[in-house]
């Protein structure tokens, strides 16, 4: 299989590690996709020696199979609609920006016209399996509490507008209540895991968003309530932040990896 990554980050290099060490078989990495050559991308491709690419064109001449993007809302809309057009299969983890219903409906009906897949992984979550099942039957309510240290939500524009002392909490502080559709697009970074939720349940309307910085954690810690005809779950997840990226969850990395190893396979177990 081979593997493009759009970014350069902590998910890129986990990527390459695993690849490198044949965790997932006959695997490798033609390209790492970025901005331009200043992009951290590029620092990543060069200790790795792997071909570093600035524009679609480029990318697509190295002939991938699938390509994870790990990057951010831009890059699913730069990329998302030509590689599945192309029939190039498509991981993305930036899923925050299908919270957009255009640009969603338009990477769905690539992937049908190019037979591609287009993918979007757990994230930093669990239990999207026992939803999509439950949302067949009926669905009333789903609430997800993303609550992270305060750490997490530094350097968003959103947060620095309420004025909040990230440094000086000595409580937790709710940085926003309401729909998932509100939410999402203002924590670009940090609640993904709220956007594959929507997809995988009720929808951004009805899928309720709250966002906590706590001083008290060190997990990132999240809490899931769904309620319908199947019954009730609540699910409490506590995940270590990254090691390179606080605002991203470690279960997260792996999950796009999981996601990858999956991609190719002919078996699956669940959902």
């Amino acid at each position: 299989m081979r593997v493009a990554i759009i970014g350069g980050g902590s998910i890129a290099r986990l990527f390459i590690e695993h690849i490198r060490r044949g965790d997932l078989g006959r695997t490798r990495v033609v390209a790492i996709a970025g901005r331009s050559g200043r992009s951290r991308g590029r620092a990543l491709a060069q200790s790795f020696r792997i071909p570093f690419v600035a524009d679609l064109k480029a990318l697509l001449s190295k002939k991938p199979d699938v390509v994870v993007e790990a990057a951010s809302h831009d890059a699913v809309r730069e990329y998302g609609e030509p590689l599945l057009k192309k029939g190039v299969a498509l991981i993305v983890l930036s899923c925050g920006a299908l919270c957009d219903d255009v640009l969603r409906g338009k990477l769905e009906r690539a992937a049908a016209r190019g037979g591609a897949s287009l993918s979007v992984p757990s994230g930093g979550i669990g239990g999207l399996d026992a939803l999509k099942a439950a949302s067949i039957a009926g669905v009333d309510e789903v609430t997800i509490a993303v609550t992270k240290p305060p750490a997490a939500w530094k350097g968003i524009a959103y947060v620095e507008k309420l004025g909040v002392d990230l440094d000086g909490l000595h409580e937790p502080r709710v940085l926003f209540e309401g729909p998932a559709r509100a939410g999402v697009p203002l924590f670009p970074a940090n609640v993904n895991i709220a956007a594959v939720l929507s997809m995988a349940g009720i929808g951004f309307d009805r899928t309720k968003l709250k966002v906590v910085a706590d001083p008290a954690l060190r997990h990132n810690t999240h809490y899931i309530d769904i309620r319908g005809k199947t019954g009730n779950i609540s699910i409490k997840l506590e995940n270590v932040p990254s090691p390179d990226n606080p605002k991203t969850a470690w279960l997260a990395c792996y999950s796009a990896l999981a996601a990858l190893k999956n991609a190719r396979s002919a078996v699956r177990y669940g959902t």
